[in-house]
């Protein structure tokens, strides 16, 4: 079978810690722990940790990875393992390696062994573990429209059973929702920050201009500069520039 096909082993196979018997109990226990824990309407990257969470305990896997679509990019955000300079950095073109193909073409991957061989597979410096055999690449969808790529890597090789893939893919199923909520929520605080930050800095070029005479331009300059020096945000110069206007007045 070509890698660029899914390739499921059809022998049945037993997942991690959940051992799925016949009537279905243990199916209903983990939809039930799934649920019940992705409502809590917690942040972003606590949400996508708990999908790392869920991933682990259903396969016995060396990586997992949880990408989020933002705009046209794939954008790391969750990890199995910890990647402090790349969970939030490292990004993807949709289309590009077994995780942009998944998510162009919205349907899983599945190769059981030299994964790094395949064409698409793509190898990035900033993972030196990244040299796997096996590797299978999820989908996330959300009424349809991608949501992200869940990808689970093993070091030696393994034929990912149906029911593994199922099972992803039904976490999948169930968080892209809750992801793409955490997504929308996280970007609605970050433009409400770049809000409250462009009216502390306009009030504090104010100030500026008004005491030193100088231009618009030349007071955002100086606060620029003053943040760059000082190490600190444009905003907590601006918020000092007004309180000490404040204080000033006061006195």
């Amino acid at each position: 079978m070509s890698v660029r096909n899914l390739q499921v082993a059809m022998a049945p196979g037993v997942i991690s810690s959940y051992s799925f018997d016949n009537d279905g109990a243990s199916e209903i226990d983990l939809l039930h722990e799934i649920g019940s824990r992705i409502a809590s309407a917690d942040p972003l990257h606590a949400v996508l940790g708990r999908v790392v969470e869920f991933v682990v305990s259903v396969v016995a896997c060396d990586s997992c990875f949880v990408y989020v679509l933002e705009s046209d990019d794939l954008v790391l955000r969750a990890s199995k393992t910890p990647h402090p300079d790349v969970v939030d950095r490292l990004t993807l073109r949709v289309g590009q390696g077994i995780t942009g193909w998944v998510a162009e073409h919205r349907e899983p991957v599945a190769v059981w062994e030299r994964a790094f061989e395949d064409p698409r597979f793509q190898t990035f410096n900033e993972l030196p573990e990244d040299r796997y055999e096996a590797f299978l690449s999820v989908p996330v969808l959300s009424r349809g429209k991608l949501v992200g790529v869940i990808n689970v890597q093993h070091r030696e090789p393994h034929v990912h059973t149906r029911r593994e893939i199922q099972v992803i893919s039904t976490i999948g199923f169930l968080v892209g929702a809750e992801i793409e909520m955490a997504r929308l929520e996280t970007e609605n605080t970050e433009l409400f920050e770049q809000l409250e930050t462009r009216k502390i800095v306009d009030r504090a070029k104010g100030i500026l201009q008004r005491d030193l005479g100088v231009t618009e331009e030349d007071a955002y300059l100086t606060i620029q500069r003053q943040s760059r020096q000082r190490r600190k945000s444009k905003k907590e110069i601006a918020e000092a520039i007004v309180l000490a206007d404040e204080l000033r007045r006061r006195t």
